[in-house]
């Protein structure tokens, strides 16, 4: 259990170099056992997330450990084929190993993946791309069993761009024999950055960012290195976090276009941002305004993880700002706990509408996931007095030293484990 303790009035101010995306590092540590080589990826969070994937690689047999921001995988040693519980309960993102292991070994068995509890996010589409592979897959006592005599090439087709089965897919895809085109793809800037380390992996590739993938062949790699994205729902994170408390803050090391959608949300609010080579520039020194209705959609529209952290930005915002939430059917987990602050939420269905208030006060919160617990400091931030969010892990999956990132541009806030 961590608790937070968050004391509001501090405009933030200062700059701040983003860390490594979580969401793009952990396919790419799953894609890595795709052959017996070795890889060192560098830029790598210190995340929950990460150390589970660690974890799994060496209950599989890998080598896997970290110096400074440097991970360094040796897939050469692989024995094991299945993942179980106590590991893939860890983190829901642990399917993305189901096309890796399956197209290094012909056969994968993992228990039902874990992770935030967001409402139902189904493995059919998953195990879909594994049978268009030419995989037999089933489910038995939880557990997901597929095996293969050879994968073979072929038309995959998503019924919805779903992030982690076209990672799944694309993987897969590099063990299959012969061409695979993967349709209505997702197109997120993690989905480009596998498609970088796969080619540097040794696979033939292209298409991704758009709704076509297509995958040739496969001519491995003995050692390959990669530098891993910038995170931009951190980005995404440190700019609602200025628009709530106020304050002047630039964002270093990212690309401003993979926060588009964010930022112009923000700036269409009142915010002032500035956009420069790799850098991102926040300016909020009066209240924002409201009006807005913020949609949750696919890349490039607003995405979901940023939905609780905008959530957080408009509580004092003037006037209405309306969500609807189309990925996740309950991701407003957050709402009730914002409201013990003093915002004003009503939530039906997949919608939810924040009526700005004057002010904030702290008060004792939970967080129930990730962005929520993000969302709920962020919160505390622009609150008076002191917001106590007590904590059993979530915001540690996402997020490297929040504490010190915030105290490093002015915040008022300590976490005691």
């Amino acid at each position: 259990m961590s608790i937070w303790r968050v004391q509001g009035g501090y405009p933030l101010d200062g700059s701040l170099t983003i860390q490594g995306a979580k969401n793009a590092v952990l396919p790419i540590l799953a894609a890595a056992i795709l052959t017996g080589c070795e890889t060192e990826l560098t830029n790598v969070p210190a995340l929950r997330d990460v150390e589970a994937s660690l974890d799994i690689l060496r209950h599989l047999g890998c080598g896997g450990s970290r110096s400074g921001d440097v991970v360094s995988v040796d897939s050469r040693g692989l024995t094991g084929w299945c993942i179980p519980r106590e590991l893939t309960g860890r983190m829901r993102s642990s399917i993305v190993f189901l096309g890796a292991i399956l197209g290094r070994c012909g056969q994968v068995r993992i228990a039902m993946p874990g992770g935030c509890e967001l409402g139902p996010r189904p493995v059919d589409l998953h195990l879909a791309a594994m049978k268009a592979l030419g995989a037999d897959v089933r489910v038995e006592d939880g557990q997901i069993v597929c095996t293969a005599d050879g994968l073979t090439g072929g038309p995959v087709h998503l019924e919805l761009p779903s992030v982690g089965a076209t990672e799944n897919a694309m993987i897969a895809a590099c063990a299959a024999k012969g061409r695979t085109v993967i349709t209505n793809a997702a197109r997120e800037p993690e989905i480009v950055e596998l498609q970088g380390f796969l080619r540097v992996l040794g696979a033939d590739i292209d298409g991704a960012g758009t709704p076509m993938i297509t995958v040739r062949g496969f001519s491995p790699n003995a050692h390959v290195g990669w530098r891993i994205m910038p995170d931009r729902i951190v980005a995404a994170t440190m700019l609602c976090a200025c628009a709530c408390a106020g304050g002047d803050v630039e964002l270093r090391g990212l690309d401003p276009a993979h926060t588009g959608s964010v930022a112009e949300e923000l700036a269409a609010m009142g915010a002032r941002l500035e956009t420069g080579i790799r850098r991102l520039r926040i300016r909020c020194e009066d209240r924002l305004r409201g009006g807005r209705t913020v949609i949750t959609e696919p890349y490039p529209g607003f995405p979901t993880d940023a939905q609780p952290l905008m959530m957080a930005a408009s509580l004092k915002a003037e006037g209405r700002t309306v969500f609807v939430e189309n990925i996740f059917s309950d991701r407003y987990r957050q709402a009730a706990e914002l409201s013990r602050l003093g915002a004003s939420i009503r939530v039906t269905g997949r919608t939810a509408v924040v009526t700005g208030v004057d002010r904030l006060h702290g008060a004792a919160v939970t967080a129930e996931d990730l962005r929520g617990g993000a969302s709920l400091i962020i919160a505390g931030l622009g609150a008076e007095g002191e917001t106590v969010v007590s904590d059993t892990g979530h915001v540690a999956r996402g997020y490297e030293g929040f504490d010190r990132a915030l105290e490093a541009l002015g915040a008022n806030i300590e976490i005691i484990d």
